[in-house]
């Protein structure tokens, strides 16, 4: 009896056992989640390029290497721009963005103190706000993407219109609007240069700054209008949209007048290969938009914070430092202007 007894008890125990073994137990609720899902670190950003106008070819341009990069980063595009380059506009374009909800927003400024209202409550919103081509004040932007040294266009500008009229003639500036902040920084070097070589240039005084607003209908008239003054021999347009104008009215007309500033090699080629425009200076501007979707990418994942001294990882540009800028605030410098001639406007004109 006592060994059947001992069976019986052998038996229970085992069946304790696997029973417990198949057991699923319900966890004590500790208040945490138990949930250890990693967050969407996948969500695709929303880059917004604000171009000054959206019908600029320059602008199209710019767009189309920030477009590029933020394919290569991952990131989502927008263009905008309004149909006329004031800062009103485009004010009436980034306030909608900041109710959107974007993470990010490159504008080159129509006005560098006008947008500040509406950018600054775009950083408030959370938005990485950086400026391009022409600079919105420090305050309004964490860095600014600047194609070139602002001392060597303005200056180098002045040299060249100097030779082209072998130091003998007025010069005239044809520039975009008033407000514009690189076009206006780019005529101070200007007159430096002339000021501060006062007798290399006295016989080619600045005669007249002109404003086409980027505008080709007003940049027209403003360049007719400077052809009325014999003692005009040059005109030098900072501007893209004045410089194509500009070329075209002195073709049509015959003018001796020459022309120099910054332009499209494809829209500038048939000036420079008739002497109308001995030679011009420009970046590429897709370069400048790839730049400065890739600098947005280092403010969203925080390799930067826009301070100078930071190293910009730009793709196949490489690095690019952060420097201190002329306004108090930093920069991303593209390069140095590339001139454009006789001799090599074939091969770029097919490229921008």
């Amino acid at each position: 009896m006592k060994k059947i007894i001992a069976l019986l008890l052998v038996a229970l125990m085992a069946f304790t056992v696997l029973a417990s073994c198949g057991k699923t137990e319900t966890p004590v609720d500790s208040g945490k989640s138990n949930d250890t899902t990693k967050p969407d670190d996948t969500k695709k950003l929303t880059y917004a390029f604000i171009a000054k106008d959206v019908q600029n070819p320059y602008m199209q341009k710019v767009y189309e290497g920030f477009e590029t990069a933020c394919k290569e980063v991952g990131a989502e595009p927008l263009y905008k721009g309004p149909e006329a380059a004031t800062p009103e506009k485009q004010i009436e374009i980034i306030n909608p963005l900041v109710a959107q909800g974007i993470d990010g927003i490159a504008i080159a400024a129509n006005d560098a103190d006008a947008l500040q209202p509406a950018l600054t409550e775009a950083r408030e919103a959370g938005i990485k706000v950086i400026s391009l081509d022409s600079a919105v004040n420090a305050a309004s932007r964490i860095t600014h993407i600047q194609q070139a040294d602002p001392e060597k266009i303005g200056r180098g500008l002045i040299q060249a219109a100097y030779e082209m009229v072998n130091g003998e003639g007025g010069i005239a500036i044809l520039s975009a609007t008033a407000q514009a902040t690189n076009q206006n920084l780019w005529i101070e070097w200007m007159k430096k240069e002339l000021d501060e070589n006062a007798d290399k240039y006295a016989k080619t005084p600045l005669v007249k700054i002109a404003y086409g607003d980027d505008d080709p209908t007003k940049s027209t008239s403003e360049t007719t209008a400077l052809l009325t003054d014999p003692s005009i021999k040059v005109i030098i347009a900072p501007t893209t949209v004045g410089m194509l104008a500009a070329g075209k009215v002195l073709q049509d007309k015959k003018s001796e007048v020459k022309l120099t500033g910054l332009g499209l090699p494809s829209e500038m080629a048939p000036f420079i290969e008739d002497g109308t425009c001995p030679w011009m200076y420009l970046w590429n501007p897709i370069d400048i938009g790839y730049l400065a979707a890739y600098t947005m990418a280092g403010l969203s994942d925080g390799t930067v914070t826009g301070a100078a001294g930071e190293i910009v990882k730009a793709g196949t540009l490489g690095e690019k430092s952060i420097v201190a800028a002329a306004d108090g605030g930093t920069e991303v410098m593209l390069g140095d202007p590339f001139k454009f001639d006789a001799e090599n406007i074939a091969e770029w004109k097919t490229v921008y």
